[in-house]
């Protein structure tokens, strides 16, 4: 009777081992990708991290990136310990009198937040004077510095931030330019966009990408 029993016992063990190696693991899902922007110029590369915390110019700008609306527009306007200013339309024609003035044909309701300051390598809206803030359709800017854009807070939408790539503005914002700001020699970029997971965006750019 004990052989039986033992028997039995091993023979619910076996059918357990098989059973176990039957079971196949939980697929992990693959990391979703995150939409970020490439600014090349000839004085390097900036990789921007858009805020979902301002939606309305997140989906602006990635939408005429992607339409190659920004390629060979220049930085039209730099000022040092201040911005770099670029995105117009205008400034891919050889006026340089009219650069500053273009746009889509549209502006973007204000995304203010309290939260997000002007910072150095923070990427803002340019707006004209309205008395709802409202932001331009595409023209935008990168600060130079903290200090010196600070008092733009609240007054204009900051909608990204430049991950890496913080030294291009240094070299941008140096360039011998006319009374008016402007650089003597154009300053053109190339606008992509890039897909990254937040572990790889991490690992290449050092930045956690939360907001």
């Amino acid at each position: 009777m004990k052989k039986v029993y033992l028997y039995l016992i091993c023979l619910l063990v076996s059918i357990a081992a098989c059973k176990k190696k039957d079971v196949i693991p939980e697929e992990i899902p693959p990391e979703p990708k995150e939409d970020i922007v490439q600014i090349s110029t000839t004085y390097g590369d900036m990789y921007i991290w858009l805020y979902k915390a301002t939606p309305l110019h997140r989906d602006n700008f990635l939408k005429l990136a992607k339409e190659g609306y920004y390629n060979n527009t220049t930085f039209h306007r730099i000022i040092s310990d201040f911005m770099i200013q670029g995105g117009d339309p205008n400034s891919k024609d050889t006026d340089p009198n009219n650069d500053g003035q273009g746009g889509p044909g549209y502006t973007i309701p204000a995304e203010i937040r309290d939260s997000i300051k002007h910072e150095r390598g923070a990427l803002g809206a340019a707006r004209t004077n309205n008395p709802t803030k409202a932001s331009s359709g595409s023209q935008f800017y990168i600060c130079h510095s903290t200090s010196g854009t600070a008092q733009l807070n609240n007054n204009y939408t900051v909608f990204g931030m430049v991950m890496k790539g913080q030294n291009v503005i240094d070299s941008v914002v140096i360039q011998p330019k006319n009374a008016n700001d402007r650089p003597d020699t154009d300053i053109k970029m190339q606008v992509k966009v890039l897909q990254k997971s937040k572990t790889e965006i991490k690992a290449d750019y050092g930045y956690d990408a939360k907001l």
